[in-house]
This record gives C-alpha cells, sequence and structure tokens, in this order.
C-alpha cells in the first residue's frame, strides 16, 4: 500500500492541497518547537528544566517533553544530573563545520592569536547579535587575569567598547532606535543608557577607528576595540584587547595602535582594504 494513503479517503481519491498544506504546517510547527527550545538555552545561556523552558517558550509541558526527549536522544541537549538540559554535543560539532567554513572567522582567528602574542593580553573576536554583542572567538593572555566573558557570551550593545563600534556604520535613527530597545544597566552601573548619547559616542568611535570603556561592565576590567569593516562599509565584526583598567591606561596609545593594527590587517586579508586605507577612507 502506498504510504500516501489518507484513513477514510478511497486510494484514487487525490490528497487535497489544504491537507498537504496542514501536514507541512504541523512538520514545521515541530521543527520551530525543537528550535525554540534550543534558541532558549542559547540566549539564557545556562541549563534550565523542562518546565522552565515549557513555560519560557509557551508551549505545553507534555509537547516540550517529547521534543526534549528526542533532542537528547539526537545529542542535540544534553541532560545533566539534575535533570537539567543544556545543548549537546552535536551542536558543538556542527558549530565547528560552519567555523571552519568561513574564511572570515579564519583570517580573524589568526591575527587573533597573533595579536595576543603581541600584546600579551587577552584578545576576543566580537559580533553583533541583535541588541547584543556576541564574542565569535577569544584568545587568552599569559597572564592569570581572568575575563569574565567567554566564547558565546552575549551582553548588551551598551555595556561594550566593541558593542558601540558594532553599529556605528549605521544611519542615526536606526543607532538611537537600537540603543533604545536594547540598552540596559551594567553590573557596574557605569554603562551609559541614554539612547542618544550611546549612538553618538559609537559614530565617533567608528569613525575613529576605535572604543575604549573601563569598568563599565566589569569592575577594574578595561576593552580597547577596533571595526572590521567589510567593502560595503559596515562593522562585521572587532578585534578587542581585554586587559585589566590599570594596565590599559598605562600604554593606551600602544594597546590601540595594536588592535587598529590588527583590525587593518585583517580587512587587507579579506580584500575590504585597498592601499592601506579602510573603505571609508580612514587610515589606521
Amino acid at each position: 500500500m502506498c504510504g500516501t494513503i489518507v484513513v477514510n479517503r478511497q486510494a484514487s481519491e487525490p490528497v487535497s492541497e489544504t491537507t498537504e498544506k496542514s501536514v507541512r504546517r504541523s512538520r514545521v510547527s515541530g521543527i520551530d518547537r525543537a528550535l525554540q527550545v534550543i534558541d532558549h538555552l542559547y540566549e539564557t545561556g545556562a541549563p534550565a528544566g523542562a518546565y522552565a523552558i515549557a513555560k519560557a517558550v509557551g508551549a505545553p509541558l507534555s509537547t516540550v517533553y517529547v521534543i526534549i526527549d528526542d533532542l537528547v536522544e539526537k545529542n542535540m541537549l544534553a541532560r545533566n544530573g539534575d535533570g537539567t538540559l543544556w545543548l549537546g554535543s552535536r551542536l558543538y560539532h556542527y558549530g565547528l563545520a560552519y567555523a571552519r567554513s568561513l574564511d572570515f572567522m579564519s583570517v580573524a582567528t589568526q591575527e587573533m592569536h597573533d595579536l595576543c602574542r603581541d600584546a600579551g593580553e587577552t584578545v576576543q573576536v566580537c559580533g553583533r547579535d541583535a541588541e547584543h554583542m556576541l564574542v565569535l572567538a577569544m584568545a587568552d593572555g599569559p597572564s592569570h587575569f581572568q575575563v569574565a566573558s567567554r566564547v558565546g557570551t552575549r551582553v548588551p550593545l551598551n555595556w561594550t567598547a566593541s558593542g558601540r563600534l558594532l553599529v556605528g556604520h549605521m544611519p542615526e535613527a536606526e543607532r538611537v532606535e537600537l540603543f533604545r530597545r536594547g540598552a540596559r544597566m551594567s553590573p557596574t552601573g557605569r554603562a551609559a543608557v541614554d539612547a542618544e548619547t550611546l549612538s553618538d559616542a559609537a559614530r565617533t568611535a567608528f569613525e575613529e577607528r576605535l572604543s575604549i570603556q573601563a569598568g563599565e561592565s566589569d569592575y577594574a576590567v578595561a576593552c580597547i576595540a577596533s571595526p572590521i569593516v567589510d567593502r560595503n562599509g559596515n562593522c562585521v565584526a572587532t578585534i578587542s584587547i581585554v586587559l585589566p583598567e590599570q594596565k590599559a591606561f598605562a600604554d593606551k596609545a600602544g594597546y590601540a595602535d595594536r588592535v587598529k593594527a590588527s583590525a587593518a590587517r585583517i580587512e587587507a586579508l579579506m580584500g575590504w582594504r585597498q592601499h592601506g586605507t579602510s573603505p571609508h577612507g580612514i587610515n589606521p
């Protein structure tokens, strides 16, 4: 018997277009639910129980249980000893395969390690995820100084030097609206939250190819960042040095020159930079 026969229909009667659409919607709904579960864990950055996940995504607990069991079986999720769920090893392998396919990440990661050795400090490559800055890659410096933000960390754009650069190329109205939606008080209370002030700072930092913040997201921690700009003049990522605040200001010019040069080299290797100038005509 053919697998497409519908119950209570004669075999010769074709399946209606409405029925086919309903089946497709059902399948997409299942995929959407699975993605909602994975996205929730990714966005919160912490393991969670089935009940908390169901409540967060607005799905029936029974449905979420079925989806979670299936994802755990396929190693898309992992179940901890206390019953909470976290992202599984299969997602990690997918991420590695995706990263290997990106020329930009290969180039940026190599430069990140070179800058780490040269500066002797922790270096990060960061991108934007909506109203957040996302740490894409990281090279730990040789010192015992520990950086709280690891790969995968998402923080509001207004907390970081990189966050401002990532939106500095955007039209003013878009920048202001983005900061109005996403600006949050930082743990130290020192990060600006006024949308117009942040927008002006973002534009200035982008034009100068340098953004510096100290103590805004973490006490006694500074970040010196430069934008990585594509051929269209958009900031696609940043490269930054993260170090103790006291060290940053002891040699601010030296660290600034290093990070700006690294960003320029990435742009040149990607073919986004010609004759030693950036797409918007600013020398490193």
